[in-house]
């Protein structure tokens, strides 16, 4: 397979890379640090989108911890780790475009204002994450489940002040809740993806 043309020894070493142990650290540091501050801004501000985000980080959090603990070990406990990581962000997935659709029957009143200051600090510690974990996106699927957790956290949250600036123009709910449902499918594509590459490692190791 392209993605590890290295081998097993070398996917090894790179989850031992030091560098790589410490950037799971800051971000796993990071994230749980976004997900405090957002989830109680999002239940403030009454915006789907924000709370959607915040349980992705709370997601990220997990799965940056699991990726620590199971690096350095076999390609195959690896994969497992990957797939139950797959399996928390489609769980993720789900839940929240279950929470637009329910959204969209009960009504919703977000702040704009709120949406548009958490959704930038977010977006800034997302790029932030997503810059230092981009070398290491090319990995076995553990390290690329953590690269498409940072990448979709990026794209959701300038989805996020996109819908901030939605709210804010035509005074309704329904941007929030378009974009909650489009970050719940980025879940689901992410998760797909690191299944399908989890388990040819499984099958190879």
């Amino acid at each position: 397979m392209g993605k590890n043309c290295c081998g097993p020894v070398e996917d090894v070493e790179a989850n031992n890379d030091p560098l790589w142990r410490r950037i799971l650290w800051i971000a796993l540091i990071l994230n749980a640090v976004m997900f405090s501050v957002e989830i109680v801004a999002g239940l403030a501000a009454d915006s789907r989108a924000l709370q959607a985000d915040a349980l992705d980080f709370l997601g990220d959090a997990a799965n940056y911890a699991i990726s620590l603990c199971v690096a350095g070990m076999a390609l195959a406990w690896r994969a497992c780790a990957a797939i139950a990581k797959a399996a928390t962000m489609l769980a993720f997935g789900l839940w929240v475009l279950g929470s637009a659709i329910w959204g969209f029957f009960v009504g919703a009143s977000p702040d704009a204002g709120t949406m548009g200051i958490i959704g930038t600090v977010a977006l800034a510690v997302n790029l932030a994450v997503a810059a230092m974990l981009f070398r290491f996106r090319t990995g076995d699927a553990n390290m690329r489940s953590v690269w498409i957790c940072s990448r979709n956290d990026a794209i959701g949250n300038v989805a996020v002040l996109g819908a901030a600036l939605g709210v804010f123009g035509t005074g309704r709910a329904w941007p929030d809740l378009v974009v909650a449902a489009i970050m719940a499918s980025l879940a689901i594509w992410g998760s797909i993806e690191v299944f399908g590459q989890a388990r040819g490692e499984l099958r190879s190791a």
